[in-house]
């Protein structure tokens, strides 16, 4: 996971600020010095957007960066292809700072490094799915008609739209819809794809499917992906490394499991305590050390990446088992049913005060 890896960075964000206003440079000190949002817009009628922003992104997972209205997330996002420019502060990709970039040397970035699938699909309506996946590859001249044709197709294919090639987005579902979004991002080939709100606008059940598909794709492609969304529950299922923001700074970050066992501030520890934690934690979050005297069968075993519903569901309500966890067939710990009781059990009960800020 992203907290034991610090040698393949593919983004970095580093000191990021930005400052909504007339004179954003003229109240970058008194940010700096500890003056919060609220006393920003009050005594120099700034908004105060981001504050010390520093996330690293690991090359090949997924970083989800979550927040609810107004807390900075798809603001980060769009300064990572430079869409606003910063008050101050670095984006580097892979080792390049954006912010540096020329007009030409950042046009390149966008068609050939960074993809993006919008929230509001923001297909072509005059085209039709085949056309719109091949779109970055036509921009960029790449190819003959056949061949951007040939690669559009495969990933029609991949995203699950075959036989619809010929059909106009009006045509479609919105779940349809954002997954000729995701075709178009694949098609591009590029290294990032940068995800904003991107399921957001799709009903429940769909917004699961599109979910799943995406994690399988992830799977296989091994994409750096930047995913921001307001939903804790879609956070916690698609995030290896996850950021969260209030208010554009960083209250927490690192591995979800851990956030959700272990929140360092009160807004998380609400945040996080209506969450159905069997669905969400993994038997490898509580396990403890392995413990050899255990028989290891499998009426006996566990798997180290199993929910603890999917425990629970096996034990069949015998809280006094214990379990022997396995990874790629080899025992690495034990699972003792009384901790996983504890841990299906917040720190603090659930009150309204966070998610209605």
């Amino acid at each position: 996971m992203t907290d034991n890896i610090s040698n393949n960075i593919k983004i970095s964000v580093k000191s990021l600020y930005k400052i909504f206003g007339p004179k954003p440079q003229s109240v970058l000190q008194a940010v700096k010095d500890g003056m919060g949002k609220p006393e920003l817009m009050e005594k120099h009628n700034h908004v105060l957007a981001l504050q010390d922003i520093n996330i690293d992104m690991v090359d090949g997972e997924i970083t989800v960066i979550m927040g609810l209205s107004g807390s900075g997330k798809s603001t980060i996002i769009r300064h990572l292809n430079r869409l606003i420019e910063p008050t101050t502060g670095e984006v580097l990709v892979d080792g390049i700072d954006v912010l540096k970039l020329s007009a030409e040397e950042l046009r390149i970035m966008r068609q050939t490094k960074l993809s993006m699938v919008f929230q509001k699909f923001a297909l072509l309506p005059h085209k039709t799915v085949l056309e719109n996946a091949g779109t970055p590859l036509r921009i960029r001249g790449v190819g003959d008609e056949e061949s951007i044709n040939a690669e559009a197709q495969k990933w029609i294919d991949r995203v699950g739209l075959s036989g619809n090639e010929n059909q106009y987005p009006h045509q479609l579902s919105g779940g349809m819809q954002q997954r000729v979004g995701i075709a178009r991002a694949l098609t591009s080939n590029s290294e990032v794809m940068l995800m904003d709100e991107a399921f957001s606008a799709l009903d429940p059940l769909i917004r699961t499917v599109m979910q799943d598909l995406l994690l399988e794709l992830q799977k296989d492609l091994h994409k750096t992906i930047v995913f921001i969304t307001h939903d804790l529950d879609e956070a916690l299922k698609l995030a290896d490394h996850l950021v969260i923001l209030k208010d554009g700074a960083i209250i927490q970050q690192g591995e979800p499991q851990d956030i959700l066992l272990n929140p360092n501030d009160p807004y998380i520890e609400d945040f996080v305590s209506d969450i159905n934690r069997a669905r969400v934690l993994k038997v490898r979050s509580i396990m403890s050390e392995i413990e050899h005297d255990l028989p290891s069968n499998e009426e006996n075993c566990c798997d180290f990446d199993d929910t603890l519903e999917d425990v629970i569901a096996h034990s069949e309500g015998e809280i006094l088992k214990s379990y022997v966890v396995m990874q790629d067939g080899k025992p690495v710990g034990a699972l003792h049913m009384k901790d996983l009781v504890k841990a299906l059990v917040p720190r603090v009960s659930s009150t309204p005060s966070a998610k209605a800020s």
